[in-house]
């Protein structure tokens, strides 16, 4: 059923993974897409695949750190689909490894994407949301915003700082019909994922089956999540059945309840 019929949404870090999921289960209900990220090939592949099935896509290339791109993008998402009703602030980054090895600039950057990204695009999109009276902002965090997780320091730390931030704008929003809430996964199966993995196989020589298996032990997961799984969760939050959900942070650890 195509509840959201109508309805615009702008997607960041859409190129593949969470994102390009979300983009396409958004599509299916009915929404027109903006799929934003820096790698343009892989924007533009997945606005491809998406009007190949009939839905209204289009796809921009963005660097979610740089202010002016946000602003350009966000006025060209307006342009393109008349306003955006829906923001998914997706696009992450990560780095592994013990604190002492973290760099100031490894630091810098996860929180630049992470964060100042999720940030600037609300700021961008937000108050026309609020100005009409409906608007949905889903900030992709992860388990690692909800509790501590050895060997990612940046990454929790930068997770944490969504969840706030996804808290601190519902609470300004409460009762305009605009609510802001956060996903917070375990491991996905994702490309990330995958780097992460091959980061600690480069790092210590284990295998990587070795590898991916004491990543979900940290977080309690039986298996990765498949990205549609999010995805789905993500298009819930954005109906209409969901107006009263505002300021959650929603874990999903994959059926290991560990939290």
């Amino acid at each position: 059923m195509k509840r959201l019929k109508g309805r615009t949404a702008l997607i960041t870090g859409g190129g593949r993974g969470i994102g390009a999921a979300t983009a396409l289960a958004l599509a299916k209900a009915g929404v027109s897409v903006a799929v934003v990220a820096r790698n343009e090939d892989q924007v533009v592949d997945v606005a491809a695949r998406i009007r190949q099935k009939g839905h209204e896509a289009f796809a921009f290339r963005c660097d979610v750190t740089n202010s002016r791109d946000v602003r350009e993008v966000a006025m060209a998402a307006r342009e393109a689909m008349g306003q955006v009703d829906i923001l998914v602030n997706n696009a992450g980054t990560a780095t592994s490894g013990p604190l002492a090895r973290v760099t100031l600039e490894e630091w810098n950057h996860v929180m630049a994407v992470n964060v100042t990204g999720t940030f600037l695009f609300t700021k961008a999109l937000l108050p026309d949301m609020v100005d009409r009276g409906w608007g949905r902002v889903v900030n992709v965090a992860a388990l690692s915003g909800l509790r501590g997780t050895r060997y990612v320091s940046a990454y929790t730390a930068s997770k944490h700082a969504v969840v706030g931030f996804t808290r601190s704008v519902a609470a300004e929003v409460a009762g305009t019909g605009v609510t802001v809430n956060a996903i917070c996964p375990g491991y996905v199966n994702t490309p990330l994922t995958q780097e992460t993995v091959a980061r600690i196989v480069e790092r210590t020589g284990r295998s990587f089956q070795d590898a991916l298996e004491t990543l979900l032990h940290q977080t309690g997961q039986f298996r990765l999540i498949p990205p549609t799984e999010v995805a789905d969760a993500i298009v819930q939050l954005c109906r209409q059945e969901s107006a009263d959900v505002n300021g959650e942070a929603i874990p999903m650890d994959g059926g290991g309840l560990d939290i």
